[in-house]
């Protein structure tokens, strides 16, 4: 038995590391400590590692003195952690971050370098999937020298691993998500969704007083803000066999839009208020006021009392007299903007905004349009019930928990669990109960207390990879978090300037569960092999009804998730020949998604990933 439960949160702003042993289910889950570097001329240890790449100038790497413990890295292919984060947010152009959500970027191949974006410093340039392993090799050799340094004499061999990734998260960034775990040297890892990690975390923390907060009926919202991204999740609670059973029902999608956004919103307000005053500010003096508006909105939200935060940016003149730039943020800012801006009472029927695409547009993240968090939980909570509408067995787990409201029908949580550094502020926690109240007639929800908003993910992760190993504890009833579909071309006779349609056929249904297999032995489909082919795969997030061999006439009804170009080894040697095949698919239980198409003649089989991001 493996002697240590280790969890891994890859996290879009930051990242960090838990661990517990796997022998005592009440021994405390610890957040590790994580060796980076503070300056090329010193280092330290935080509880966590900023998702950041800085790529230093040969100079810097030259004068450069501080070296990590392992002694192993390479400061001029990177630097990752605290200080590339602080001092590349002076050198933009050599500072990588949101390589996570560039990792799930429908439009780009993850392993292009590409990042930093916009940048011109050519052959430097890094993919998506190779700043998310610098992450994870640094904090693979940080949990080593973790281990070394308290004497314990344990290898990666000895642990169970759980890396987390977004429920939003499609199957493309998921592998690549996989992959680059396994590329860092973590070897085997289990993939696990950030918001059950969480209500994983939720439930060790609450101990047995768990099962006093949640009732059977119930259905959990799971409310994720953090430094650059929201995510929602839903779990319903049911009775069976005397037990409580979770199930996720819904996901929504990954939104490019949290408290980094809320602290350049106050930042841009009071430059407007500075210049408005003949005071222009410089690139550093701007990030200065970033820094500071992040704290001032912690203060003045942590103590009500407080009415004002005053703010100096050093003056960057040279005169003997020059003075610090003074501004005060104020309470009433934090309010208008923050509260009212990202969290804005709104109907249920109220859906964010779209901007009016222009013919042309600058390519890059597909950040959030609307700034109002409030409005894009009020589309997710509508559109999982059109998810869960289309399946029986979810429309039985959510019971009556369905609102309508103007014809628009949407599911009511009675139960809120917030994560994210985001909700440290328990004014917005309050703004959201009030939000959900006013969508439920009045009717309160209960917050699901006791959760360590910034780390939950990392310590929910390690709990379950302890729940892994030990076979005991609740398990929340998951699965994969979309339907998979694979495109078909209809067979129909050749007509002039007519390119035959394409249908889509489902072969993973939501909630198919790790370690299952489905395969559809009564339907053959034609396979070419021993030329270059096109697959094209698709996915949904509502249409959690779909049965497996279940063909969607118009693909556009799905979003394309994947594309393949590939040549197939030939069968028995011959070439363009179509070949009869059925569909296998399989959920391995480390998370990850196999499609196998089998010639069931001959026994020739062929595997076909979703690794490649449609062009």
């Amino acid at each position: 038995m493996k002697k240590y439960a280790l969890g891994l949160d890859l996290g879009t702003s930051n990242s960090a590391l838990a661990l517990c042993v796997t022998d005592d289910a009440e021994s405390p889950v610890e957040i590790l400590p994580v060796s980076q570097l503070l300056s090329f001329k010193s280092t330290g240890q935080q509880n966590g590692l900023p998702s950041a790449l800085y790529l230093p100038l040969a100079q810097e790497v030259e004068a450069a003195s501080a070296r990590l413990p392992w002694g192993e890295d390479d400061l001029f292919s990177g630097v990752v952690g605290h200080f590339a984060r602080e001092h590349g947010a002076l050198l933009p152009e050599r500072l990588v971050t949101s390589a996570k959500s560039w990792l799930c970027n429908p439009h780009i191949d993850p392993e292009q370098p590409l990042l930093p974006w916009k940048s011109d410093l050519g052959e430097r340039l890094v993919s998506p999937f190779a700043a998310s392993k610098a992450y994870l090799e640094h904090l693979r050799q940080a949990f080593l020298q973790h281990l070394a340094s308290n004497g314990v004499s344990a290898t990666i061999a000895d642990c169970e691993i759980v890396l987390t990734v977004p429920a939003s998260f499609d199957e493309v960034a998921r592998i690549h998500t996989h992959s680059a775990a396994e590329a860092a040297g973590w070897s085997e890892v289990t993939l696990l969704e950030e918001q059950q990690a969480a209500f994983y975390h939720w439930i060790a923390a609450a101990g047995e007083d768990w099962r006093e907060q949640v009732n059977p009926g119930d259905v959990v919202l799971i409310c994720d803000v953090g430094g650059g991204t929201a995510d929602f999740s839903l779990l319903a609670v049911s009775e069976q066999q005397g037990k409580l059973h979770l199930e996720r029902i819904s996901v929504g999608d990954h939104i490019l839009l949290g408290g980094d956004n809320m602290d350049l919103a106050l930042a841009y307000t009071l430059q407007a208020e500075l210049e408005g005053q003949g005071k222009k500010l410089d690139q550093q003096q701007f990030l200065s006021l970033v820094h500071a508006c992040r704290l001032g909105k912690e203060k003045l939200f942590a103590e009500p009392q407080l009415d004002r935060y005053p703010i100096s940016l050093p003056n960057r003149g040279s005169g003997f007299f020059s003075r610090a730039i003074s501004v005060d943020l104020s309470r009433e800012l934090v309010n208008r903007v923050i509260l009212e801006g990202f969290f804005p009472r709104c109907g249920i029927d109220q859906q964010p905004a779209r901007k009016r695409q222009s013919g042309l547009r600058e390519f890059g993240l597909d950040y959030a349009a609307d700034p109002a968090l409030s409005k894009h939980l009020a589309q997710f909570l509508t559109r999982s019930w059109q998810n869960i509408h289309s399946n029986p067995e979810l429309q039985a787990a959510v019971g009556d928990r369905v609102g309508e409201s103007n014809g628009l029908q949407f599911v009511r949580p009675s139960a809120i669990l917030f994560n994210g550094g985001v909700f440290k502020a328990e004014p917005l926690r309050q703004r959201v109960l009030d939000l959900l109240s006013s969508w439920n007639a009045g009717t309160p929800v209960k917050e699901l207390v006791g959760s360590h908003l910034d780390l939950a993910v990392a310590k929910g992760a390690a709990s379950y990879a302890r729940t892994l190993v030990s076979g005991e504890g609740i398990r929340i009833k998951a699965g994969i978090a979309r339907s998979y579909y694979i495109g078909l071309e209809s067979s129909m006779p050749a007509i002039p300037g007519m390119t035959p349609p394409l249908q889509a056929v489902c072969v993973v249904p939501q909630g198919m569960e790790e370690g299952s297999e489905v395969a559809l032995n009564d339907q053959e489909f034609g396979l070419v092999t021993g030329e270059p082919v096109d697959f094209r795969f698709f996915s949904s997030s509502i249409r959690a009804g779909d049965e497996v061999g279940m063909i969607v006439e118009d693909e556009t009804e799905l979003e394309e998730t994947a594309q393949l170009e590939i040549t197939l080894p030939p069968s028995e040697g011959r070439a363009g020949e179509f070949i009869p095949v059925t569909l296998h698919s399989v959920i391995t239980e480390l998370g990850t998604l196999e499609l196998w198409m089998r010639n069931e003649s001959s026994g020739q089989q062929w595997k076909v990933e979703f690794n490649v991001r449609s062009q």
